[in-house]
């Protein structure tokens, strides 16, 4: 329990990545948390497309970039000052950040839960990342990257069956060298409460 304890309290969002690449054995394991993860009713409904291409991420990230509004940052409400999001930085044009690594979780259209079942999948491979040294960052309203034609191009050529939708983007590489780790915000007092 000590380890995964480490692995919960370091582990934080990067938006600064190195280019190299993450290797496959660890994809694979970050892959196989996901696969892992519950599911309501034990569905598995989740679809994991990772895609490694350079090209079709900074366009994708584009184009969710441009589709996404997010209420600017001011001087005292922010995302994060260490690892400016694009709601903190109007000049970040890529939503993906250059990540190596972009895994879309797609889930059924009609399934209560669907939305559920890819943030927990999501975070069992944010904790497989980080206890692999791999950055990561969870990106919502994943469906905002293909909300145009080249977008709906791309689910096309992946074959992303059409009552499916994207729930989220799960970012991964390796952190920036040179780039200090994210220091933890403190925990805001009042939020566990017993009776």
């Amino acid at each position: 329990m000590r380890e995964l304890m480490e692995v919960i309290l370091h582990r934080r969002a990067i938006r600064r990545f190195d280019t190299k690449q993450i290797d496959e054995e660890s994809l694979q394991q970050i892959l196989q948390a996901g696969l892992y993860a519950p599911s309501a009713g034990s569905r598995q409904g989740p679809l994991f497309v990772v895609c490694q291409d350079k090209t079709v991420n900074e366009r994708l990230g584009k184009i969710k970039r441009a589709n996404s509004r997010p209420s600017m940052a001011t001087a005292t409400s922010y995302v994060s000052k260490e690892q400016p999001s694009i709601a903190d930085d109007p000049k970040i044009k890529n939503a993906f950040y250059n990540a190596p690594t972009v895994i879309t979780l797609f889930a059924p259209k009609n399934f209560l839960f669907s939305a559920e079942d890819c943030a927990v999948a999501a975070e069992n491979m944010m904790l497989a990342a980080e206890s692999l040294g791999i950055g990561s960052c969870y990106i919502g309203q994943g469906w905002t990257a293909f909300a145009d034609p080249y977008g709906q191009e791309v689910l096309r050529k992946w074959g992303v069956r059409t009552d499916y939708y994207a729930v989220v983007q799960l970012l991964l590489g390796y952190p920036r060298q040179g780039d200090p780790h994210p220091t933890p915000k403190p925990r805001k007092e009042g939020r566990v409460l017993r009776f």
